[in-house]
Protein backbone atom coordinates (compact mmCIF):
# COMPACT_ATOMS: atom_id res chain seq x y z
CA UNK A 1 0.00 0.00 0.00
CA UNK A 2 1.40 3.44 -0.95
CA UNK A 3 2.32 5.82 1.84
CA UNK A 4 0.87 9.32 2.18
CA UNK A 5 4.16 10.87 1.03
CA UNK A 6 4.16 8.69 -2.10
CA UNK A 7 0.58 9.67 -2.81
CA UNK A 8 1.46 13.33 -2.40
CA UNK A 9 4.34 12.92 -4.83
CA UNK A 10 1.99 11.38 -7.37
CA UNK A 11 -0.47 14.22 -6.90
CA UNK A 12 2.21 16.86 -7.29
CA UNK A 13 3.75 15.33 -10.40
CA UNK A 14 0.41 14.64 -12.05
CA UNK A 15 1.47 10.99 -12.29
CA UNK A 16 -2.10 9.81 -11.94
CA UNK A 17 -2.64 10.28 -15.64
CA UNK A 18 -0.56 7.15 -16.21
CA UNK A 19 -2.67 5.08 -13.79
CA UNK A 20 -6.36 5.39 -14.66
CA UNK A 21 -7.33 2.77 -12.06
CA UNK A 22 -5.41 4.48 -9.24
CA UNK A 23 -5.15 8.20 -8.65
CA UNK A 24 -7.50 9.37 -11.38
CA UNK A 25 -10.30 7.09 -10.23
CA UNK A 26 -9.76 8.36 -6.69
CA UNK A 27 -9.85 11.95 -7.97
CA UNK A 28 -12.99 11.27 -10.01
CA UNK A 29 -14.61 9.60 -7.04
CA UNK A 30 -13.86 12.65 -4.92
CA UNK A 31 -15.18 15.10 -7.52
CA UNK A 32 -18.34 13.01 -7.94
CA UNK A 33 -19.18 13.81 -4.31
CA UNK A 34 -18.54 17.54 -4.67
CA UNK A 35 -21.51 19.92 -4.65
CA UNK A 36 -20.79 23.24 -6.34
CA UNK A 37 -23.64 25.39 -5.00
CA UNK A 38 -21.58 27.25 -2.40
CA UNK A 39 -18.65 27.51 -4.81
CA UNK A 40 -20.92 29.27 -7.29
CA UNK A 41 -22.21 31.49 -4.48
CA UNK A 42 -18.68 32.50 -3.46
CA UNK A 43 -17.79 33.14 -7.11
CA UNK A 44 -20.86 35.34 -7.56
CA UNK A 45 -19.93 37.37 -4.48
CA UNK A 46 -16.35 37.87 -5.67
CA UNK A 47 -17.22 38.82 -9.26
CA UNK A 48 -19.17 41.81 -7.99
CA UNK A 49 -15.62 43.26 -7.95
CA UNK A 50 -15.08 42.86 -11.71
CA UNK A 51 -18.60 44.21 -12.29
CA UNK A 52 -17.60 47.33 -10.31
CA UNK A 53 -14.42 47.42 -12.41
CA UNK A 54 -16.57 47.34 -15.57
CA UNK A 55 -18.68 50.23 -14.27
CA UNK A 56 -15.47 52.24 -13.77
CA UNK A 57 -14.21 51.50 -17.30
CA UNK A 58 -17.55 52.28 -18.91
CA UNK A 59 -18.42 55.33 -16.81
CA UNK A 60 -16.42 57.87 -18.83
CA UNK A 61 -18.25 57.11 -22.10
CA UNK A 62 -21.73 58.30 -21.06
CA UNK A 63 -20.45 60.81 -18.45
CA UNK A 64 -18.01 62.78 -20.63
CA UNK A 65 -20.62 64.32 -22.98
CA UNK A 66 -22.45 65.68 -19.90
CA UNK A 67 -19.27 66.95 -18.28
CA UNK A 68 -18.09 68.67 -21.48
CA UNK A 69 -21.28 70.72 -21.82
CA UNK A 70 -22.18 71.23 -18.14
CA UNK A 71 -23.14 74.81 -17.22
CA UNK A 72 -20.85 74.97 -14.16
CA UNK A 73 -17.46 76.26 -15.44
CA UNK A 74 -15.65 74.68 -12.45
CA UNK A 75 -16.62 71.20 -13.64
CA UNK A 76 -16.75 71.66 -17.41
CA UNK A 77 -14.05 69.61 -19.16
CA UNK A 78 -12.21 70.64 -22.30
CA UNK A 79 -10.82 68.07 -24.76
CA UNK A 80 -7.50 67.60 -22.92
CA UNK A 81 -9.17 67.30 -19.52
CA UNK A 82 -11.67 64.81 -20.94
CA UNK A 83 -8.78 62.72 -22.25
CA UNK A 84 -7.23 62.63 -18.78
CA UNK A 85 -10.59 61.87 -17.16
CA UNK A 86 -10.84 58.78 -19.34
CA UNK A 87 -7.24 57.56 -19.15
CA UNK A 88 -6.14 58.43 -15.60
CA UNK A 89 -7.97 55.31 -14.41
CA UNK A 90 -5.13 53.23 -15.88
CA UNK A 91 -2.58 55.07 -13.71
CA UNK A 92 -4.57 54.29 -10.57
CA UNK A 93 -5.03 50.70 -11.69
CA UNK A 94 -1.28 50.20 -12.23
CA UNK A 95 -0.65 51.34 -8.65
CA UNK A 96 -3.55 49.17 -7.52
CA UNK A 97 -1.91 46.14 -9.08
CA UNK A 98 1.21 46.64 -6.96
CA UNK A 99 -0.87 47.30 -3.85
CA UNK A 100 -2.96 44.19 -4.51
CA UNK A 101 0.16 42.03 -4.79
CA UNK A 102 1.23 43.17 -1.34
CA UNK A 103 -2.25 42.86 0.19
CA UNK A 104 -2.97 39.29 -0.93
CA UNK A 105 0.22 38.08 0.74
CA UNK A 106 -0.20 40.07 3.96
CA UNK A 107 -3.93 39.90 4.70
CA UNK A 108 -5.19 37.22 2.34
CA UNK A 109 -7.47 37.06 -0.67
CA UNK A 110 -10.80 37.60 1.10
CA UNK A 111 -9.86 40.69 3.13
CA UNK A 112 -8.08 42.22 0.12
CA UNK A 113 -11.28 41.85 -1.86
CA UNK A 114 -13.37 43.39 0.91
CA UNK A 115 -11.02 46.34 1.39
CA UNK A 116 -10.84 47.12 -2.35
CA UNK A 117 -14.56 47.95 -2.25
CA UNK A 118 -13.73 51.02 -0.13
CA UNK A 119 -11.83 53.04 -2.79
CA UNK A 120 -14.57 52.08 -5.28
CA UNK A 121 -17.24 53.65 -3.05
CA UNK A 122 -15.05 56.58 -1.91
CA UNK A 123 -14.04 57.32 -5.50
CA UNK A 124 -17.60 57.50 -6.78
CA UNK A 125 -18.59 59.53 -3.70
CA UNK A 126 -15.88 62.08 -4.55
CA UNK A 127 -17.19 62.25 -8.13
CA UNK A 128 -20.77 62.72 -6.89
CA UNK A 129 -19.69 65.54 -4.56
CA UNK A 130 -17.19 67.08 -7.03
CA UNK A 131 -16.85 70.86 -6.98
CA UNK A 132 -13.96 71.12 -9.44
CA UNK A 133 -12.07 69.14 -12.07
CA UNK A 134 -9.42 67.93 -9.62
CA UNK A 135 -12.09 66.20 -7.52
CA UNK A 136 -13.24 64.41 -10.67
CA UNK A 137 -9.65 63.29 -11.30
CA UNK A 138 -9.26 62.14 -7.68
CA UNK A 139 -12.46 60.09 -7.92
CA UNK A 140 -11.23 58.44 -11.10
CA UNK A 141 -7.81 57.65 -9.58
CA UNK A 142 -9.44 56.07 -6.50
CA UNK A 143 -11.79 53.93 -8.60
CA UNK A 144 -8.82 53.02 -10.82
CA UNK A 145 -6.83 51.99 -7.74
CA UNK A 146 -9.69 49.71 -6.69
CA UNK A 147 -9.92 48.32 -10.23
CA UNK A 148 -6.22 47.41 -10.18
CA UNK A 149 -6.57 45.55 -6.88
CA UNK A 150 -9.71 43.80 -8.15
CA UNK A 151 -8.13 42.71 -11.42
CA UNK A 152 -5.44 40.91 -9.40
CA UNK A 153 -7.33 39.56 -6.40
CA UNK A 154 -10.52 38.16 -7.96
CA UNK A 155 -8.83 35.80 -10.48
CA UNK A 156 -6.60 34.48 -7.67
CA UNK A 157 -9.53 34.05 -5.29
CA UNK A 158 -11.57 32.09 -7.84
CA UNK A 159 -8.70 29.91 -9.07
CA UNK A 160 -7.74 28.94 -5.52
CA UNK A 161 -11.34 28.11 -4.58
CA UNK A 162 -12.42 26.23 -7.69
CA UNK A 163 -11.57 22.64 -8.56
CA UNK A 164 -10.11 21.74 -11.94
CA UNK A 165 -13.40 20.76 -13.60
CA UNK A 166 -14.96 24.22 -13.35
CA UNK A 167 -11.97 26.52 -12.80
CA UNK A 168 -11.89 27.70 -16.43
CA UNK A 169 -15.59 28.51 -16.55
CA UNK A 170 -15.62 30.30 -13.21
CA UNK A 171 -12.37 32.12 -14.01
CA UNK A 172 -13.88 33.38 -17.26
CA UNK A 173 -16.72 34.93 -15.27
CA UNK A 174 -14.25 37.67 -14.27
CA UNK A 175 -14.12 39.09 -17.80
CA UNK A 176 -17.83 38.35 -18.32
CA UNK A 177 -18.74 40.53 -15.34
CA UNK A 178 -16.38 43.28 -16.54
CA UNK A 179 -18.16 43.51 -19.90
CA UNK A 180 -21.56 43.18 -18.17
CA UNK A 181 -20.59 46.15 -16.03
CA UNK A 182 -19.53 48.14 -19.10
CA UNK A 183 -22.79 47.36 -20.89
CA UNK A 184 -24.76 48.10 -17.72
CA UNK A 185 -23.29 51.58 -17.34
CA UNK A 186 -23.87 52.26 -21.05
CA UNK A 187 -27.54 51.32 -20.62
CA UNK A 188 -27.90 53.37 -17.44
CA UNK A 189 -26.22 56.29 -19.21
CA UNK A 190 -29.12 56.42 -21.67
CA UNK A 191 -31.40 57.53 -18.82
CA UNK A 192 -29.23 59.07 -16.08
CA UNK A 193 -26.95 62.10 -15.84
CA UNK A 194 -23.36 61.78 -14.65
CA UNK A 195 -24.10 62.24 -10.92
CA UNK A 196 -26.91 59.70 -10.74
CA UNK A 197 -24.82 57.37 -12.86
CA UNK A 198 -22.02 57.58 -10.29
CA UNK A 199 -24.54 56.75 -7.55
CA UNK A 200 -25.59 53.61 -9.49
CA UNK A 201 -21.92 52.66 -9.99
CA UNK A 202 -21.37 52.64 -6.21
CA UNK A 203 -24.00 49.91 -5.65
CA UNK A 204 -22.00 46.80 -6.83
CA UNK A 205 -18.92 47.52 -4.64
CA UNK A 206 -21.22 48.08 -1.64
CA UNK A 207 -22.81 44.68 -2.27
CA UNK A 208 -19.30 43.20 -2.68
CA UNK A 209 -18.32 44.31 0.83
CA UNK A 210 -21.50 42.87 2.36
CA UNK A 211 -21.52 39.55 0.47
CA UNK A 212 -17.84 38.77 1.03
CA UNK A 213 -18.41 38.90 4.81
CA UNK A 214 -20.12 35.52 4.49
CA UNK A 215 -17.57 33.88 2.16
CA UNK A 216 -14.46 31.89 3.18
CA UNK A 217 -10.77 32.59 2.67
CA UNK A 218 -9.20 30.35 0.02
CA UNK A 219 -7.99 26.94 1.30
CA UNK A 220 -4.58 27.34 -0.37
CA UNK A 221 -3.86 30.62 1.38
CA UNK A 222 -4.96 29.17 4.73
CA UNK A 223 -2.70 26.14 4.27
CA UNK A 224 0.22 28.36 3.28
CA UNK A 225 -0.31 30.08 6.64
CA UNK A 226 -0.36 26.73 8.48
CA UNK A 227 -4.11 26.91 9.24
CA UNK A 228 -5.16 23.39 8.29
CA UNK A 229 -8.36 23.29 10.36
CA UNK A 230 -9.64 26.55 8.84
CA UNK A 231 -8.65 25.26 5.37
CA UNK A 232 -10.72 22.10 5.89
CA UNK A 233 -13.69 24.19 7.03
CA UNK A 234 -13.37 26.39 3.94
CA UNK A 235 -13.19 23.30 1.69
CA UNK A 236 -16.21 21.77 3.44
CA UNK A 237 -18.17 24.95 2.73
CA UNK A 238 -17.04 25.04 -0.92
CA UNK A 239 -17.32 21.31 -1.73
CA UNK A 240 -20.44 20.35 0.23
CA UNK A 241 -20.99 18.01 3.20
CA UNK A 242 -20.44 14.74 1.30
CA UNK A 243 -16.94 15.40 -0.08
CA UNK A 244 -13.99 13.94 1.91
CA UNK A 245 -12.17 17.27 2.00
CA UNK A 246 -9.23 15.84 3.97
CA UNK A 247 -8.11 14.19 0.71
CA UNK A 248 -8.06 17.49 -1.21
CA UNK A 249 -6.45 19.21 1.76
CA UNK A 250 -3.60 16.68 1.70
CA UNK A 251 -3.26 17.14 -2.05
CA UNK A 252 -2.92 20.91 -1.68
CA UNK A 253 -0.52 20.50 1.25
CA UNK A 254 1.77 18.38 -0.91
CA UNK A 255 2.37 21.46 -3.03
CA UNK A 256 2.67 23.84 -0.08
CA UNK A 257 5.35 22.04 1.96
CA UNK A 258 8.26 24.05 0.58
CA UNK A 259 6.50 27.40 0.40
CA UNK A 260 6.54 28.61 3.96
CA UNK A 261 9.12 31.32 3.36
CA UNK A 262 8.37 34.61 1.68
CA UNK A 263 9.42 35.60 -1.84
CA UNK A 264 13.14 36.24 -2.37
CA UNK A 265 14.83 37.66 -5.49
CA UNK A 266 16.79 34.41 -5.74
CA UNK A 267 13.48 32.66 -6.47
CA UNK A 268 13.61 34.21 -9.95
CA UNK A 269 16.35 31.69 -10.80
CA UNK A 270 13.82 28.88 -10.34
CA UNK A 271 12.31 27.75 -13.69
CA UNK A 272 9.06 27.13 -11.82
CA UNK A 273 8.96 30.89 -11.18
CA UNK A 274 10.61 32.68 -14.08
CA UNK A 275 9.02 30.61 -16.87
CA UNK A 276 5.41 31.29 -15.83
CA UNK A 277 6.33 34.90 -15.01
CA UNK A 278 7.65 35.51 -18.55
CA UNK A 279 4.52 33.87 -20.01
CA UNK A 280 2.22 35.94 -17.77
CA UNK A 281 3.93 39.23 -18.61
CA UNK A 282 3.99 38.52 -22.35
CA UNK A 283 0.28 37.62 -22.32
CA UNK A 284 -0.50 40.99 -20.74
CA UNK A 285 1.66 42.88 -23.26
CA UNK A 286 0.11 41.06 -26.21
CA UNK A 287 -3.41 41.64 -24.84
CA UNK A 288 -2.94 45.41 -24.94
CA UNK A 289 -1.16 45.38 -28.31
CA UNK A 290 -4.04 43.57 -30.01
CA UNK A 291 -5.47 47.05 -30.62
CA UNK A 292 -8.53 46.73 -28.39
CA UNK A 293 -8.35 50.36 -27.27
CA UNK A 294 -7.93 51.57 -30.85
CA UNK A 295 -10.96 49.62 -32.04
CA UNK A 296 -13.08 50.97 -29.20
CA UNK A 297 -11.78 54.46 -29.98
CA UNK A 298 -13.06 54.20 -33.55
CA UNK A 299 -16.33 52.43 -32.68
CA UNK A 300 -18.43 55.60 -32.42
CA UNK A 301 -17.08 57.01 -35.72
CA UNK A 302 -17.71 53.75 -37.55
CA UNK A 303 -21.27 53.51 -36.31
CA UNK A 304 -21.90 57.11 -37.36
CA UNK A 305 -20.71 56.27 -40.89
CA UNK A 306 -23.11 53.33 -40.83
CA UNK A 307 -25.91 55.86 -40.12
CA UNK A 308 -26.36 55.04 -36.43
CA UNK A 309 -27.37 58.52 -35.34
CA UNK A 310 -27.43 57.59 -31.65
CA UNK A 311 -23.84 56.79 -30.66
CA UNK A 312 -24.98 55.81 -27.15
CA UNK A 313 -27.04 53.01 -28.64
CA UNK A 314 -24.01 51.98 -30.71
CA UNK A 315 -21.98 51.64 -27.52
CA UNK A 316 -24.65 49.37 -26.05
CA UNK A 317 -24.52 47.18 -29.18
CA UNK A 318 -20.74 46.87 -28.86
CA UNK A 319 -21.15 45.96 -25.19
CA UNK A 320 -23.79 43.36 -26.04
CA UNK A 321 -21.48 41.63 -28.53
CA UNK A 322 -18.78 41.46 -25.84
CA UNK A 323 -21.17 40.02 -23.25
CA UNK A 324 -22.60 37.32 -25.53
CA UNK A 325 -19.24 36.09 -26.84
CA UNK A 326 -17.56 36.24 -23.41
CA UNK A 327 -20.44 34.14 -22.03
CA UNK A 328 -19.89 31.61 -24.82
CA UNK A 329 -16.17 31.52 -24.00
CA UNK A 330 -16.95 30.87 -20.33
CA UNK A 331 -19.25 27.97 -21.21
CA UNK A 332 -16.72 26.22 -23.46
CA UNK A 333 -13.51 27.13 -21.59
CA UNK A 334 -13.18 23.84 -19.72
CA UNK A 335 -14.04 21.79 -22.83
CA UNK A 336 -12.13 23.55 -25.62
CA UNK A 337 -9.14 24.57 -23.51
CA UNK A 338 -7.30 27.86 -23.08
CA UNK A 339 -4.71 27.42 -25.81
CA UNK A 340 -7.14 26.61 -28.63
CA UNK A 341 -9.34 29.61 -27.79
CA UNK A 342 -6.32 31.93 -27.66
CA UNK A 343 -5.23 30.79 -31.12
CA UNK A 344 -8.72 31.12 -32.63
CA UNK A 345 -9.09 34.53 -30.98
CA UNK A 346 -5.71 35.68 -32.28
CA UNK A 347 -6.45 34.56 -35.85
CA UNK A 348 -9.81 36.37 -35.80
CA UNK A 349 -8.08 39.57 -34.68
CA UNK A 350 -5.36 39.21 -37.35
CA UNK A 351 -8.09 39.08 -40.00
CA UNK A 352 -10.11 41.96 -38.55
CA UNK A 353 -7.20 44.35 -37.90
CA UNK A 354 -5.81 43.65 -41.37
CA UNK A 355 -9.24 44.42 -42.82
CA UNK A 356 -9.39 47.60 -40.74
CA UNK A 357 -6.06 48.65 -42.24
CA UNK A 358 -7.46 48.00 -45.72
CA UNK A 359 -10.55 50.06 -44.82
CA UNK A 360 -8.49 53.09 -43.73
CA UNK A 361 -6.14 52.70 -46.70
CA UNK A 362 -9.08 52.76 -49.13
CA UNK A 363 -10.55 55.73 -47.25
CA UNK A 364 -7.27 57.59 -47.72
CA UNK A 365 -7.37 56.78 -51.46
CA UNK A 366 -10.89 58.17 -51.61
CA UNK A 367 -9.58 61.44 -50.22
CA UNK A 368 -7.75 61.78 -53.56
CA UNK A 369 -10.32 62.65 -56.29
CA UNK A 370 -8.37 60.80 -58.99
CA UNK A 371 -9.26 57.21 -58.13
CA UNK A 372 -12.91 57.90 -57.23
CA UNK A 373 -14.11 56.96 -60.69
CA UNK A 374 -12.50 53.55 -60.22
CA UNK A 375 -13.92 52.83 -56.80
CA UNK A 376 -17.38 54.36 -57.03
CA UNK A 377 -19.02 57.69 -56.38
CA UNK A 378 -20.10 56.88 -52.80
CA UNK A 379 -16.94 55.51 -51.23
CA UNK A 380 -17.98 55.93 -47.61
CA UNK A 381 -21.23 54.05 -48.06
CA UNK A 382 -19.51 51.32 -50.10
CA UNK A 383 -16.91 50.72 -47.40
CA UNK A 384 -19.21 50.84 -44.38
CA UNK A 385 -19.78 47.08 -44.47
CA UNK A 386 -16.02 46.44 -44.27
CA UNK A 387 -15.62 48.61 -41.17
CA UNK A 388 -18.67 47.13 -39.44
CA UNK A 389 -17.66 43.54 -40.25
CA UNK A 390 -14.08 44.15 -39.10
CA UNK A 391 -15.23 45.64 -35.82
CA UNK A 392 -17.73 42.85 -35.12
CA UNK A 393 -15.13 40.13 -35.86
CA UNK A 394 -12.51 41.87 -33.74
CA UNK A 395 -14.74 42.37 -30.71
CA UNK A 396 -16.05 38.80 -30.92
CA UNK A 397 -12.51 37.43 -31.34
CA UNK A 398 -11.12 39.43 -28.42
CA UNK A 399 -14.01 38.42 -26.15
CA UNK A 400 -13.56 34.74 -27.07
CA UNK A 401 -9.93 34.46 -26.01
CA UNK A 402 -7.59 37.38 -25.47
CA UNK A 403 -10.08 39.22 -23.27
CA UNK A 404 -10.66 36.64 -20.50
CA UNK A 405 -7.86 34.07 -20.87
CA UNK A 406 -4.72 36.09 -19.96
CA UNK A 407 -6.31 36.90 -16.60
CA UNK A 408 -7.36 33.26 -16.14
CA UNK A 409 -3.90 31.89 -16.98
CA UNK A 410 -2.29 34.48 -14.69
CA UNK A 411 -4.32 33.06 -11.81
CA UNK A 412 -3.31 29.47 -12.61
CA UNK A 413 0.40 29.31 -13.42
CA UNK A 414 2.22 30.84 -10.42
CA UNK A 415 3.33 28.94 -7.29
CA UNK A 416 1.61 30.03 -4.08
CA UNK A 417 4.89 31.40 -2.71
CA UNK A 418 5.22 34.03 -5.45
CA UNK A 419 1.60 34.30 -6.59
CA UNK A 420 1.02 37.75 -5.11
CA UNK A 421 4.28 39.28 -6.37
CA UNK A 422 4.13 37.67 -9.83
CA UNK A 423 0.47 38.59 -10.31
CA UNK A 424 1.25 42.17 -9.29
CA UNK A 425 3.98 42.35 -11.96
CA UNK A 426 1.50 41.07 -14.57
CA UNK A 427 -1.23 43.53 -13.55
CA UNK A 428 1.27 46.42 -13.49
CA UNK A 429 2.43 45.40 -16.98
CA UNK A 430 -1.13 45.25 -18.31
CA UNK A 431 -2.21 48.65 -17.02
CA UNK A 432 1.08 50.31 -17.92
CA UNK A 433 0.76 49.02 -21.49
CA UNK A 434 -2.87 50.18 -21.56
CA UNK A 435 -1.76 53.69 -20.58
CA UNK A 436 1.12 53.72 -23.09
CA UNK A 437 -1.07 52.50 -25.98
CA UNK A 438 -3.87 54.93 -25.13
CA UNK A 439 -1.58 57.93 -24.79
CA UNK A 440 0.59 57.20 -27.86
CA UNK A 441 -2.25 56.13 -30.14
CA UNK A 442 -2.66 59.53 -31.80
CA UNK A 443 1.13 59.76 -32.30
CA UNK A 444 1.13 56.33 -33.96
CA UNK A 445 -1.72 57.44 -36.22
CA UNK A 446 0.26 60.51 -37.27
CA UNK A 447 3.52 58.64 -37.80
CA UNK A 448 2.24 55.42 -39.40
CA UNK A 449 -1.17 56.61 -40.75
CA UNK A 450 -4.41 54.92 -39.70
CA UNK A 451 -3.84 51.98 -42.04
CA UNK A 452 -0.25 51.48 -40.87
CA UNK A 453 -1.29 51.56 -37.23
CA UNK A 454 -3.86 48.82 -37.69
CA UNK A 455 -1.46 46.73 -39.75
CA UNK A 456 1.00 47.09 -36.85
CA UNK A 457 -1.71 45.69 -34.56
CA UNK A 458 -2.26 42.86 -37.05
CA UNK A 459 1.47 42.05 -36.88
CA UNK A 460 1.29 41.96 -33.09
CA UNK A 461 -1.70 39.59 -33.31
CA UNK A 462 0.34 37.28 -35.56
CA UNK A 463 3.12 37.31 -32.95
CA UNK A 464 0.69 36.51 -30.15
CA UNK A 465 -0.63 33.49 -32.09
CA UNK A 466 2.93 32.20 -32.59
CA UNK A 467 3.78 32.88 -28.94
CA UNK A 468 0.68 30.97 -27.81
CA UNK A 469 1.46 27.96 -29.99
CA UNK A 470 5.09 27.73 -28.84
CA UNK A 471 5.14 28.80 -25.20
CA UNK A 472 1.69 28.85 -23.55
CA UNK A 473 0.87 25.57 -21.76
CA UNK A 474 -2.61 24.05 -21.72
CA UNK A 475 -3.97 24.24 -18.17
CA UNK A 476 -7.38 22.71 -18.81
CA UNK A 477 -8.29 19.96 -16.34
CA UNK A 478 -5.10 20.28 -14.28
CA UNK A 479 -4.82 21.16 -10.62
CA UNK A 480 -2.78 24.24 -9.71
CA UNK A 481 -0.17 21.90 -8.21
CA UNK A 482 0.08 19.89 -11.46
CA UNK A 483 0.48 23.11 -13.47
CA UNK A 484 3.34 24.18 -11.20
CA UNK A 485 4.97 20.75 -11.53
CA UNK A 486 4.80 21.13 -15.33
CA UNK A 487 7.09 24.18 -15.26
CA UNK A 488 9.38 22.78 -12.61
CA UNK A 489 9.53 19.29 -14.09
CA UNK A 490 10.34 20.51 -17.61
CA UNK A 491 13.71 21.70 -16.37
CA UNK A 492 14.38 18.82 -13.99
CA UNK A 493 14.01 16.01 -16.47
Amino acid sequence: METQSERRRLLEDGGGEEDPTGLMSEQDAYLSKVRNRNLYLATFASVLGPMSFGFVLGYSSPALPDLMRISDPRLRLDAVQASWFGSIVTVGAAVGGLLGGWMVEKIGRKLSLMFCSLPFVFGFTVIIAAQNVWMLYLGRVLTGLASGVTSLVVPLYISEMAHERVRGTLGSCVQLMVVLGIMGVYLAGLFLDWRWLAICCSIPPTLLMVCMCFMPETPRFLLSQGKRREAEEALRFLRGPDAPVEWECARIESGCDERGSSFQMSDLKDPGVYKPLVIGVMLMIFQQFTGINAIMFYAETIFEQAHFKDSDLASVIVGLIQVVVTAVAALIMDKAGRKVLLIISGVAMVISTTAFGVYFYLMSIHDDPAPLSLLGAEPHADLTWLALASMAIFIAGFALGWGPIPWLIMSEIFPVKVRGVASAICVLTNWSMAFVVTKTFQDMMSLLTSAGTFWLFASMCILNVIFTMVFVPETKGKTLEQIEATFRGASDR
